[in-house]
């Protein structure tokens, strides 16, 4: 072995051997499967660190469960369809979908995605994702169109989809619905105006309102039934200032009476309130903003400017015909869509919609039936699901989406649908392929799905890829084939309610069953000031490509891996130093051992001696926890028992106690140095697959260099911790070696508090202890001797006093008292 490892070129050799030998090529091997419900990483710009470390967090747990033994099927795909990609794709080329053709555009889309989706590929393989390569998909391809397309159809046929004309949540700013998932709270500053109205009999009103320039948009006011201040305008109507309709005044309970006058408008729409009440009492519907967020006709001064200019210009207005009583400048929370970070607006549009209001007590009942990793995050599903309050709105007013298969007679609105055959298909490009009645003019859906319409079918595309085909994947049934519920799904906590939760619907309509056995939620990787890091926002300053040239995959990998599953942590540049520390001593280690084990046998010996019993014993203690850590996938804590495990045990105790035995021989019986070798040769071997999950890079080399020719399998990652992970019990043993390592360790801390060297001979070693311990530790004379530096050793059983060092004539004298 070289002294010191070139870990950009063993990275390199190790890929090309696992891509050589197709060490994690799906095998359908006997065993229950494992299988993982990877994340699509949006193609929207650069990976950046929050990916790495979620994703390597996923890659831990995969490579854990094939060492145990499970076939693996660990494939990935790329979310390329949809809103982010759109906005990548045009300011990567300075183009606009509005000036061209939408076929053009998607062609450029394509094109775009599958450089960015290389990219990406190519980072994945640095860090060492044990992906299967062969098993990718697409959100954009051609086949994942024909199943998202396929599970629309069967949805609506079940009754489960349906499409109506019905206040929408609306981005102005990139011109399409979205869901209710895809909404931010923010709190910002803004004016509260009391503003004058009157009765048609002329009392004066008022009312108070944030957004004066929906007066236009006014159909009613309302009052709580209790509060006697209005209770004499029932059945009276109010004249809207400037725009002058009448409106009726009505009372409803979701009024707050203590806010503002406790009088309030109801406009078309302001917010969801402004949507309960137009539905509850029926009202009429008198749009101000069209689809370009610009006010329309009906405003009339306001016309054609946005929002925020109409707003303030609706009050220069109100202020010149004297109507403004009040104002104050308040706080509060509005919703933003979470692209574009500005406010939604609610406008009137045939959409789309996925029945989920009924079945929130269904999608609970199943949440109970995961495992949740960790577990609290179930409560932020649970959270969710409770507070639903609209439909699932899947309709987008985009262009590079799938497309709804859906034609409509022009005359009466009837449906026109394809069979599942004639899939994919885009109804603004493609004619309708049955038979359309003479005299009946069909005219194209030209919206697109929401992309979490796609993603969320992300077990269906898998078992697609699982098992060679891209049709028949929706058969009704507990387990869908034996292959859904799939093994895990991993990804950062903060799309528990978009895509686990979409995904959980559409099992749930498809197969009525789980999508997965287990969740792990990762938490995000905060930037200095203390945000999630993310591409939208700009605030990376830590490319992985950057990253992975300083320093080597594993001490990267070794950071992703120290961070407590589900806890949002700040980057540390320290725990990469620990991870390279804790890489090199591995190397070291490993150099040393195979100095001692070459040509060792491989029998296992009848006879161990005290050391090496201590050693197997606490390695198999550690591996029970190891393991109990792991299927709870608490990986950063079975990574903190195996690396305490190798520091401490291994390293500072037990490779410094053996030493002697190999560099002095003679003072040592055979045997037992035989089983030493043996013992070092077993436990290296353990620790290097016990490490790999975390580190694959440098235990592969070190699995090539050292292990390959007698365990036999093609790579580290391919081996069972079955053939590896003897258990041993040698409770005696680990009892009498604390004895001798509270020796080793009392003469260390004498010598340190002289400042000696701990090479610092001593003339003699008093031990005291009971004569219990003294039997055992006169068996070890010879390794306390080698370690102590002492010519002599003296036992006793009795002490007054307690350990000391002490100097006569330039010779050192220890006692160390145990008792």
């Amino acid at each position: 072995m070289e002294k010191v490892v070139d870990h950009a070129l063993a990275e390199k050799q190790v890929r090309e051997l696992w891509e050589r030998e197709k060490i994690f090529e799906t095998k359908k091997g006997s065993g229950p499967l494992f299988s993982v419900d990877t994340p699509p990483p949006t193609v929207s710009g650069k990976l950046h660190i929050g990916h790495v470390f979620s994703y390597t967090h996923a890659d831990i747990v995969v490579r854990y469960m094939r060492l145990c033994g499970h076939p693996v099927f660990y494939p990935l795909g790329f979310d390329d369809n949809g809103l982010p990609t759109e906005r990548f794709v045009e300011l990567r080329r300075e183009v606009s979908p509005y000036t061209m053709s939408r076929s053009d555009f998607v062609a450029i889309c394509r094109e775009e995605v599958a450089h960015a989706e290389e990219e990406f590929k190519q980072l994945w393989q640095r860090l060492g994702l044990s992906v299967d390569w062969n098993k990718t998909y697409s959100t954009m391809s051609d086949w994942t169109q024909r199943l998202s397309q396929e599970s629309f159809l069967l949805l609506l046929k079940k009754g489960l989809v349906y499409r109506k004309e019905e206040p929408a949540i609306y981005c102005p700013v990139f011109r399409t619905t979205v869901s209710q998932a895809d909404l931010e709270d923010v709190e910002k500053e803004t004016l509260f105006s009391d503003l004058q109205f009157k009765t048609e009999a002329g009392e004066l009103l008022v009312i108070s309102t944030t957004r004066p320039e929906l007066l236009p948009s006014c159909v009613a006011l309302f009052y709580h039934p209790t509060d006697t201040r209005y209770k004499h305008l029932a059945g009276k109507n109010a004249v809207v200032p400037v725009f002058g309709q009448a409106v009726p005044i009505l009372a409803d309970d979701k009024v707050q009476v203590e806010k503002g006058s406790g009088l309030v408008m109801c406009c078309t729409f302001g917010d969801k309130t402004d949507i309960e009440w137009f539905k509850k009492h029926q009202l009429p519907y008198r749009p101000s903003i069209g689809l370009d967020g610009r006010m329309l006709e009906l405003t009339g001064p306001l016309v054609g400017k946005k929002v925020a200019e109409a707003r303030l210009e609706m009050l220069e207005i109100l202020k010149r015909e004297n109507l403004v009583i009040k104002q104050q400048t308040i706080r509060h929370s509005v919703s933003v869509f979470e692209r574009s970070k500005r406010e939604v607006e609610f406008l009137m549009l045939s959409q789309w919609f996925v029945k989920i209001l009924p079945f929130k007590q269904e999608l609970l009942t199943m949440a109970d039936t995961i495992a949740w990793h960790p577990a609290f995050m179930k409560a932020r599903f649970i959270d969710w699901v409770e507070n639903l309050q609209w439909d699932w709105c899947i309709s987008r007013q985009r262009f590079a989406g799938i497309p709804f298969p859906v034609w409509y007679d022009k005359k009466t609105g009837a449906l026109y649908l394809p069979e599942a055959k004639d899939l994919p298909l885009d109804p603004r490009t493609d004619p309708f392929p049955g038979s359309v009645p003479a005299g009946v003019e069909l005219i194209a859906d030209t919206d697109v799905m929401d992309t979490w319409n796609t993603s969320s079918l992300s077990p269906y595309l898998c078992k697609a890829l699982y098992e060679n085909r891209d049709t028949g994947v929706f058969e009704e049934g507990i387990r869908v084939d034996g292959f859904i519920p799939m093994g895990m799904r991993p990804h950062a906590h903060d799309i528990i309610r978009t895509w686990t939760f979409y995904t959980m619907v559409k099992t749930l309509m498809h197969s009525n069953t789980r999508p997965w056995d287990s969740l792990v939620i990762s938490g995000h990787v905060l930037s200095p000031e203390g945000s999630k890091i993310s591409k939208s926002k700009g605030n990376n300053p830590l490319e992985p490509d950057r990253l992975l040239s300083q320093y080597p995959a594993d001490v990267v990998r070794y950071w992703t891996a120290s961070a407590t599953l589900g806890q949002d942590v700040a980057f540390s540049e320290n725990t990469l130093k620990i991870g390279n520390k804790l890489v090199n001593k591995l190397w070291n280690a490993c150099r040393f051992a195979q100095e001692h084990f070459i040509d060792v046998p491989l029998q296992e010996p009848e006879q161990k001696g005290a050391l090496n019993e201590w050693l197997l014993h606490r390695l198999s203690s550690m591996y029970k926890q190891y393991t109990a850590y792991f299927e709870q996938r608490e990986f950063s804590l079975a990574l903190g028992v195996v690396e305490q495990f190798f520091w401490g045990d291994f390293c500072d105790n037990y490779l410094e106690l053996i030493k002697y035995s190999f560099y002095k021989p003679e003072f040592f019986d055979a045997q037992e140095v035989a089983a030493t070798r043996w013992t070092l040769y077993h436990a290296t071997a353990r620790l290097t697959q016990l490490f790999a999950p975390f580190i694959p890079f440098i235990t592969e080399v070190l699995y090539q260099e050292l292990f390959k020719e007698r365990l036999k399998a093609q790579s580290l990652h391919v081996t069972q911790f079955a053939d590896v992970q003897k258990v041993f019990n040698f409770e005696k043993s680990e009892t009498n070696v604390k004895s001798l390592l509270a020796v080793v360790d009392g003469v260390r801390k004498l010598k340190s508090e002289k400042k000696l060297s701990l090479k610092t001979e001593l003339s003699e070693c008093v031990i005291i202890a009971s004569q219990e311990v003294l039997d055992f530790l006169k068996t070890q004379e010879a390794t306390i001797k080698g370690i102590s530096g002492a010519r002599e050793l003296v036992y006793a059983t009795q002490s007054a006093g307690s350990s000391f060092i002490e100097e006569h004539e330039s010779v050192w004298r220890a006692t160390v008292c145990l008792s």
